[in-house]
């Protein structure tokens, strides 16, 4: 089914360069697609193609020097834009538990957090804070924070970088259901666990973006 025209958000030929001394970047070339409410759209290419810019850009964490992005979710709260940067930004005299529900104490909405920690493998962390916990740990309680308000709009940067399969499985299986009650999931990453279920699969190199067929599920 398609959604009504006023829920997509559409990335309309858009451009970022970045000044580095006497050198021009050109992070992203003229890019174009559309995000969609129950689609997991997955952009994908290797380290340095402009992916991280792609999604910066889509968020609002930067502004294109050319094109425009229209239809972003209105509002500030968790609900409306939820993001998992590479770097995660857990707080770290918080326990994992607490990052999760800091979500609850912003929106002041509860949310089922212990379904959701059970589903990524984490429910036995809850009391530990994050230098306690690995890596991989860590990371899905970023992803958890993120998925347990149910965003209008999530945005993941290398979401399974640090997960082994049955870890990686989890996250996916969360995305997907994330997908099912709505949400338009944006991923960057080039993790084949992760494409097989893209909605939309854009590839990127050297800042261009070309769209691929579709290879998951609607």
């Amino acid at each position: 089914m398609t959604p009504a025209a006023e829920t997509v958000l559409r990335v309309e030929h858009v451009d970022k360069r970045y000044v580095r001394r006497a050198e021009t970047v050109h992070a992203v070339r003229d890019v174009s697609f559309a995000l969609e409410p129950s689609g997991i759209t997955v952009v994908s290419g290797p380290s340095g193609s402009g992916k991280t810019t792609l999604l910066n850009l889509v968020i609002g964490w930067e502004e294109p020097d050319a094109g425009r992005i229209v239809g972003r979710p209105e509002g500030e709260g968790w609900r409306s834009l939820a993001v998992v940067p590479q770097s995660l930004g857990l707080l770290h005299h918080l326990t994992m538990e607490e990052n999760i529900t800091l979500a609850e104490r912003v929106e002041r909405v509860r949310f089922p957090h212990l379904r959701l920690m059970d589903e990524l493998g984490i429910a036995h962390l809850g009391a530990r804070f994050p230098d306690e916990t690995s890596l991989g740990e860590q990371q899905r309680v970023a992803i958890a924070r993120a998925l347990v308000v149910g965003p209008r709009l999530l945005v993941l940067d290398e979401p399974t970088s640090h997960q082994d399969d049955a870890s990686a499985d989890r996250i996916v299986a969360a995305l997907l259901a994330a997908a099912a009650a709505g949400s338009m999931v944006l991923v960057a990453t080039h993790d084949s666990r992760v494409t097989s279920v893209a909605t939309q699969l854009l590839s990127i190199l050297d800042g261009r973006v070309v769209p691929g067929p579709p290879t998951g599920r609607r």
